[in-house]
């Protein structure tokens, strides 16, 4: 039996049966494009939570200070970050001491109610150094961000984000008009000379709910002290982290006069490390995802299966006539394996622009930033067909199999 036979009674065996044909498909195809739509949406995820991440900043070590431990062991201990270890002055040693870093910024933050013109909010208020703006990424789109001189003379200046912008000055504010007005901060006057780049969230906080000002005027005016809540340290490349990262450990160490490392009073999380345990978190979930999905593809297997055994019962006789006037085992087997293998692929190929379908409504919907990759898209056609081959070659088997005479005779 030649090529071109094989095809016309494989599309003429599935064309005498459509509705029966169709809905074994179906089961493929809805397989695959749970698969290919579920993979996207961990794949648009795991690229979210990393671009919210590095949204942070790039190659950053973030210092924060311990627990506040009670003496004698008596009452609850306060969250970690809650003590007084760090000081401008560690942070001035670190930029100074440290090789491998780029820069080193300063924070002092703290929630304050701020007002400005009979209105009001409750909001973060950093107390940062000018490094704090290439540290965090952030981009001031109207006006400037502090100098070095305006925190050395304790000036009374403020950047502020888009949000806090509008909830002080109203939803039609435009940045160019706010700079220059004033606003209170724990009753203490600050002129506006900056509004930052919207940026969005990141965890718990929101970058564009923000009030930033001079360190030293924060510590002076507010916090009522030169302890640090934060000190942020930008290595200069990824490779260097991890020795930026030991070099600072020992520097405090050091200069907080602790031997012993388990008792530090203050901690370091890398960024790196955080990126690392997302990823592998969100690559769990997607996988998760992706085995769902392919219960489904096992069902549609199973439901090709069963059709081409239907089949091969229903044409007994046709199968003992074809052997009778010449064909092989090779033949029959064949022409069943093709027709399970052309429901496998026609049902993978509208499965995947399904799966791509769906994955493209849902990130134009906003719900989430959907990720189709060709790897996955590669994957669920190798798939589709391997299925077909696995499941269609016990049918075609059993068809070539069998007895001629025996066939001729089946009513």
């Amino acid at each position: 039996m030649t090529s071109k036979d094989l095809f016309e009674e494989t599309f003429t065996a599935l064309s005498a049966n459509k509705a029966r044909a169709g809905l074994t498909m179906l089961g493929i195809v809805i397989g695959i494009a749970s698969v290919i739509a579920l993979v996207a949406i961990g794949n648009g995820a795991q690229a979210s939570i990393q671009s919210s991440i590095q949204s942070l900043g790039s190659n950053l070590l973030i210092v924060t200070p311990g627990a506040t431990k009670n003496v004698g062991g008596f009452g609850a201990s306060a969250g970690r970050g809650s003590s007084h270890t760090l000081t401008i002055a560690d942070a001035n040693a670190i930029s100074a001491q440290v090789s491998g870093i780029t820069a080193v910024a300063q924070e002092i933050s703290s929630r304050y109610q701020v007002t400005a013109k009979g209105t009001n909010t409750n909001t973060t208020v950093d107390g940062v150094s000018p490094e704090y703006a290439t540290v965090r990424d952030v981009t001031v789109t109207d006006g400037t961000f502090f100098s070095s001189e305006q925190v050395q003379s304790l000036s009374k200046v403020a950047v502020i984000g888009p949000t806090t912008m509008t909830d002080l000055f109203g939803a039609d504010a435009v940045a160019a008009d706010v700079i220059g007005q004033q606003i209170r901060i724990n009753g203490i006057v600050f002129t506006i000379i900056g509004v930052t780049q919207a940026k969005g969230g990141t965890g718990f906080t929101n970058s564009d709910d923000m009030v930033y000002i001079p360190v030293a005027t924060a510590a002076r005016y507010l916090a009522g002290g030169e302890y640090l809540t934060t000190v942020d340290i930008q290595a200069q490349s990824a490779d260097a982290m991890t020795q930026v990262q030991t070099d600072t450990t020992n520097l405090l160490l050091q200069r907080h006069q602790i031997s012993d490392p388990t008792q530090a009073d203050f901690s370091i999380l890398n960024q790196a490390s955080i990126v690392a345990t997302a990823s592998s978190v969100t690559g769990t979930f997607t996988l998760l995802l992706g085995a769902v999905a392919g219960i489904s593809l096992l069902v549609g297997g199973i439901g090709i299966m069963n059709m081409m055994l239907t089949s091969v019962t229903e044409r007994t006789r046709e199968i003992g006539l074809r052997k009778a006037i010449g064909a092989n085992q090779k033949d029959i087997s064949n022409q069943f394996l093709l027709e399970s293998l052309v429901l496998t692929v026609i049902g993978g190929t509208v499965g995947i622009l399904l799966g791509v379908l769906i994955a493209f409504l849902t990130t134009a919907t906003g719900l989430l930033a959907a990720s189709v990759s060709l790897g996955s898209i590669a994957l669920a056609f190798g798939v589709s067909a391997a299925i077909g081959v696995i499941f269609g070659w016990y049918p075609a088997r059993r068809a070539a199999r069998m007895n001629p005479i025996d066939a001729l005779r089946y009513e």
